[in-house]
C-alpha cells in the first residue's frame, strides 16, 4: 500500500488556488438508530473528546453506551429534523455558500470555499481531497468553534493534519484558532438578541449558555472556559447590560464527572424558583442552530424553567445566516488568508464602531 495519497494530475494550464475549508462538529445521515450507531462510535471514539484510558472506556462504548443511547439520541435528532434534513448540515451549506459570495462582493471571487464535518459527512479528508483536485494550494481551515477547546476546534485541526500527513504535495496552510473575542462576532450576537428584543421585549433575564466541557480541562490548561467568559463580557457590555442582567452557563453534561459550571438546566429551574418569571436564552458558543441548541435548549431548557415556575421562556436563534455574521465571518477569513490575497474591498470593524452600531439600534 502506498505511503501517500496520489496527487492531482498535472497540467500545464494549471492555475494554483486559495481555499477556505469550514468545518463544523457533525450530523448522523438520519434521524434514526442504524443512523446514529457509526456517528456516535466516531465522535466517542476520538481521544480528545473523551479522555479515558481506552482500557476502561471502550467496554463502555461498545458494550453500554452504543446500544442504547443511538435509539435515545435519535428520538431527540428526529425531533428538531427538517425536511431539507438535519438543522446543522443545512445551516452550514447555506453559510458557506454565503461566505463564497461575500468574498466575491469583496474582490475575492476566485478563492475555493467548502466545508466539512468532523464527525460523519461530508469528511474533512473528502473535501480537503476534492479542493486540492480543484487546485487549492493555499488553505485556510476555520474551525466554525468561537471559543477554543482541545474537544471541538482542536479535533478539526487533528483531522486536516492527519490527511496533510498523508500527502506528498501538500498545501501551504494558515488555521483560524478562535474568534471569541472578534469584533464582527460579537456585533452579530449583540445584533440578534436586540432584534429579538424588539420584537418580543426584554425579559427578566439573559441566559448565555456555552456548550458544556469536563472541569479538569480547565484544571490541565484548555482555554474554553476564560474564552467563554470573555465572549459572555463582551456581548453584555455591546448590550449596556449590568453584571446581574445576564448570567453565562454550560450545558450538554456527559457522565458523572464535574464539567464546567454553572449547569444550564438546574440554572434555569434555580431562577424560576426565585422569582425570575421570564427569561431569554442564546448559545453564543454555536453559529449555527443544531440539536444542542433546539432541542436541549429551546425545548428541554423550556419545560425545565416551566416546571419550575417558570411564566415566559424565550429562545434566541443562532446567528445562522444573518447578514452581520456572514460578514464578521468573512472579515475573520480575510485576516488570515492575509497576503494571499491582493485588491480586496474589505475595512476591518474594531469594538468602537460595533458599540456605536448597537447604540444606534437602542
Amino acid at each position: 500500500m502506498p505511503d501517500f495519497l496520489p496527487e492531482p494530475e498535472f497540467r500545464h494550464d494549471y492555475t494554483p488556488k486559495t481555499g477556505v475549508l469550514l468545518i463544523n462538529l457533525g450530523t448522523p445521515e438520519a434521524p434514526t438508530a442504524k443512523a446514529l450507531r457509526p456517528y456516535l462510535k466516531e465522535f466517542l471514539s476520538d481521544r480528545r473528546v473523551v479522555e479515558i484510558p481506552r482500557l476502561l472506556w471502550w467496554p463502555i462504548l461498545n458494550g453500554v453506551i452504543l446500544t442504547l443511547r443511538p435509539k435515545k439520541s435519535a428520538a431527540k435528532y428526529a425531533s428538531v429534523w427538517t425536511a431539507e434534513g438535519s438543522p446543522l448540515l443545512v445551516h452550514t451549506q447555506r453559510q458557506t455558500k454565503l461566505l463564497k459570495g461575500w468574498l466575491g462582493e469583496h474582490g475575492l471571487q476566485d478563492v475555493v470555499v467548502d466545508f466539512a464535518m468532523r464527525y460523519g459527512n461530508p469528511s474533512v479528508a473528502d473535501t480537503l481531497t476534492r479542493m486540492r483536485k480543484q487546485g487549492v494550494e493555499r488553505l485556510v481551515v476555520v474551525p466554525l468553534y468561537p471559543q477554543y477547546a482541545g474537544s471541538s476546534s482542536g479535533t478539526a485541526l487533528d483531522a486536516v493534519f492527519r490527511l496533510l500527513q498523508k500527502m506528498r504535495n501538500m498545501p501551504e496552510v494558515r488555521t483560524v484558532r478562535h474568534f471569541h473575542d472578534d469584533a464582527g462576532y460579537i456585533g452579530a450576537l449583540a445584533g440578534r438578541i436586540r432584534a429579538h428584543w424588539a420584537i418580543h421585549g426584554r425579559a427578566q433575564k439573559l441566559v448565555l449558555s456555552f456548550h458544556g466541557v469536563p472541569h479538569r480541562t480547565l484544571e490541565m490548561g484548555d482555554p474554553y472556559h476564560c474564552e467563554c467568559l470573555k465572549t459572555g463580557r463582551l456581548l453584555a457590555e455591546a448590550l449596556e447590560l449590568s453584571r446581574d442582567d445576564y448570567i453565562v452557563t454550560f450545558q450538554s453534561r456527559f457522565g458523572r464527572a464535574e464539567w464546567l459550571q454553572p449547569y444550564t438546566e438546574p440554572t434555569l429551574e434555580k431562577l424560576a424558583k426565585e422569582g425570575v418569571h421570564s427569561v431569554d436564552i442564546a448559545c453564543p458558543g454555536f453559529v449555527a442552530d443544531c440539536l444542542e441548541t433546539l432541542e436541549e435548549i429551546a425545548m428541554e431548557g423550556k419545560q425545565a424553567f416551566m416546571a419550575a415556575g417558570g411564566r415566559d421562556y424565550r429562545y434566541i436563534d443562532c446567528l445562522n445566516e444573518s447578514a452581520d455574521w456572514i460578514a464578521a465571518l468573512g472579515r475573520i477569513t480575510v485576516a488570515s488568508l492575509g497576503d494571499w490575497t491582493q485588491n480586496t474591498k474589505v475595512k476591518p470593524v474594531n469594538r468602537l464602531e460595533i458599540a456605536k452600531s448597537v447604540g444606534a439600534t437602542q
